[in-house]
Formats: structure tokens, sequence, C-alpha cells
């Protein structure tokens, strides 16, 4: 019997090889690669992503894969994939961030993954529930004095932070360097206690990455600003387009700290209890304006309704077109604060399938702490101001996925201090 050549048995090996392949691709989710092989679908998608990652739901399904720059990305926007993204033991939470972490702010990847978890912890405890309203005065200390700049009356735009702010990381990380020996050596005149930024500093040196204690510093100070300056803006445009909630919230005010606008009152837990409305429009205006994606890594592979997501794909989850659900908030494209009545608020629970703040093990552990002083500073504001807008409320920006949507145009409030 004559033998089979090797080269036949090379080009039978092949036609396996792909017919295995075709068939190991065939339990994937439907997958955009577009025409460019490394490039992928990157064109289309990034010219108005939260357009893009809406279509391809609608034409391909409710598990979907995007190829970009040579990156896999399989969104997955139903109660299957969602419920894996959120519990699986197979996906990664810090894998996932690890490189915009290290764009913010310079953070190397061993290091990130060395310290995350001790200061995810610190943080929890610092400006976690338990402590929370024991910051009202500070918070409300600091706003008046903010306030006070803005003399009497005048015009502002309140997203300029956000925007000055890729200009700022240069000049921000020298501040750091040379302010850190006195943040070291502060202690607060009330209890001695340490601040969040020494905690923080306290474990990056106890685990010898002191080189990157500007690094933390910044990523801090990204943390804390880059989204809760557009929640402010977009929760003071909602309510001021929409006259009956702001009239409401006017008189709750008033009932709570009387009329006069010049006072400088101060803000405790229980006035806040008694103004839940405020509170409700800035969890609507977040649920509206919500995160493009929040992404988690694939270790292993994980089976998502008829389809095996392979490891090394990035699972991405948009909170923004998830909140758009009706059939997990109805009427979702109208502002209705009232519709945040059946969360358990006083508990510490939102809503459910919100997702604007992650969920999980690693759900952002500052989220009380931002709503706090959104909360605090809508009040000031609505209290010392008569407030209205100069331009209509601007849509969304199609082309941010990351952090809170950014107004598409400009959005000026006119104020003028209350007699």
């Amino acid at each position: 019997m004559e033998l089979i050549s090797p080269a036949v048995i090379i080009i039978l090996g092949c036609v396996a090889l792909l017919l295995f392949l075709q068939r190991k691709n065939l339990r994937g989710p439907p997958c955009i690669r577009g025409w460019l092989p490394w490039i992928g679908a990157g064109f289309e998608f990034g010219k108005a992503p939260l357009e893009f990652i809406e279509k391809a739901r609608i034409k391909y399904g409710p598990v979907f894969t995007v190829f970009v720059m040579g990156t896999r990305m399989t969104f997955v926007t139903e109660e299957e994939g969602i419920n894996v993204f959120l519990k699986s033991k197979e996906i990664n939470f810090e894998l996932a961030v690890q490189k915009p972490i290290y764009r913010t702010a310079s953070i190397p990847k061993n290091t990130f993954l060395t310290l995350h978890e001790k200061l995810y912890i610190m943080m929890k405890g610092k400006i976690g529930t338990f402590n929370l309203y024991q910051l009202t005065g500070q918070l409300t200390e600091e706003l008046h004095e903010q306030l006070e700049n803005l003399g009497t009356h005048g015009t502002m735009e309140l997203n300029n932070l956000v925007r000055n702010w890729s200009k700022s990381k240069k000049w921000l990380l020298a501040l750091f360097e040379k302010t850190i020996p006195d943040m070291k050596t502060y202690r607060s005149a009330k209890d001695n206690s340490m601040t969040l930024i020494q905690a923080m500093l306290d474990i990056v040196e106890t685990e010898r990455k002191e080189e990157m204690s500007p690094n933390y510093g910044l990523l801090l100070l990204w943390a804390s600003l880059s989204n809760a300056v557009p929640v402010a803006f977009w929760t003071l445009g909602f309510v001021l387009s929409h006259p009956t909630v702001h009239e409401t919230i006017l008189e709750g005010i008033s009932s709570v700290f009387g009329t006069a606008g010049r006072d400088k009152m101060e803000v405790s837990e229980d006035d806040l209890k008694k103004l839940p409305l405020i509170k409700w429009c800035i969890l609507e205006a977040i649920r509206l304006r919500a995160p493009g994606i929040i992404t988690r890594k694939v270790m292993k592979p994980v089976k998502i309704l008829n389809y095996t997501i392979p490891s090394g794909d990035l699972l991405m989850l948009s909170p923004f077109w998830l909140h758009r659900n009706p059939k997990y908030f109805p009427e979702p494209e109208l502002f209705k604060p009232e519709r945040w009545k059946k969360a358990n608020l006083e508990k510490h629970a939102f809503l459910d399938w919100f997702m604007a703040f992650g969920s999980g093990k690693y759900q952002c552990p500052g989220r009380w702490f931002a709503l706090l002083q959104i909360q605090i500073c809508i009040i000031l504001i609505l209290y010392k101001y008569d407030c209205s807008l100069l331009d209509p409320l601007p849509k969304q920006s199609p082309l941010h996925l990351v952090g809170v949507q950014q107004p598409e145009g400009q959005c000026r409030i006119e104020f003028k201090q209350r007699k």
C-alpha cells in the first residue's frame, strides 16, 4: 500500500484545523470585525460609540462582539449576560481597568494590582455609609466658601472643570510631589484623625511604593471630580428644565432652612432626610447620563445563552443603554425622579438594574459620598441663588464611553443672590 506523502498530511491537517476553528467560532457570539485586519471596526465604532452599541444590539441580538484595535469587546445587554458579568468568578475587574488607570495616572500594572484591594477596603471604611454624615459639616463649609467667590449674580458653565482636566494632569502631578510632605503631617483639629489621602499614602508607603504617591494622589482627585462635576451639571440642568420639580425643591429647602438666602446655614443628616426629592433627582440624572460602558476581563471561557465567550475578551456592559431598557425602567427617556420612591435608599440600595456605580465586589466605594456632596452642593446653590437656564439643556455627546456622559453643547446658568 502506498504511503501518504507528508505534503498531503500537512494539507489535510490544515483543513481539519480550519474546520475545527470554524466550528469553534460558530459557538461564539456574532463578531463585527470591519475591513482592516488590526483596526477592525475601529473607525465606525469611534465615530459614535454609544450609537454603534445600540445599532449592533438591534441587528445582532443581546450578545455580540466588536473587534477594535486588536481587542475583542463582547457586549451583554440582557439578564443572563448581565448576571455572568456581575457574578462569574471567571470575570476579572482589576485586569480590565488597569490600562485606563495607567493612562489616567501613570500607575504601572504590578503596582496597581498590588495595592488596589487594600486601597479599596480602606476607602470603603473612610467614606462608607457608617462615616458618611460625619462629613456634612466640612462639606457644607467648603461649599459655602466656593459660593462666596461667585458674587451676587452672573452666569457660569458647569462643565469647565471636566473640560480642563486633560490639560492639568502634568501640573497636578508636580503639585502633589511638592505638597505630599505637608499632607502627611496634617492632622484634623477636631479629632486628630487621618484624612483619606493620608490613609492612602500610608498604604502606598507600607508597600514601599513611595514613588507612586503623587500618582495615587492624582488618581484620587480624578476619581472624586471626574463624575461628580458632570452629575451636578446634569442634575441642576434637569431640575431647572422641569418647573414643577424645581418649585417643589425650593419649597422643601425653604421649609427646612427658611427663605433667606444669605445665611451660612448648616446641613445635617436630618435635613437631608427631609429633602428626598433632591437625591431622587441626582439619581435620575445619573440614570439618564450613565457611563457608556463598564468592563471586566474574561479569564476563562464563559457561556452566555448559546455562546462561549473566550478568555482574553473584554466583557462589556453598557449602563447607558441598560437604563434605557423599558423592561427595567418604564418610560426610560423621561426625567422622572419619582421613580426612585421605590428604591430603599434608607438601606443604601438602588433600584434593580441601576448600574451607574458598577456592582458586585468592586462597586464604586465613593458612591454615597459622591451623592452626599452633590446633594449639599445643589441645596446651597438653590438656597442662595435664583437660577435659570440661558440655553436649552443639551443632549449628551455620543462620543463618550467612560464615565458620566458629557453635554454636546454649552448650557449657561444665570444666578442672582436671593434677597
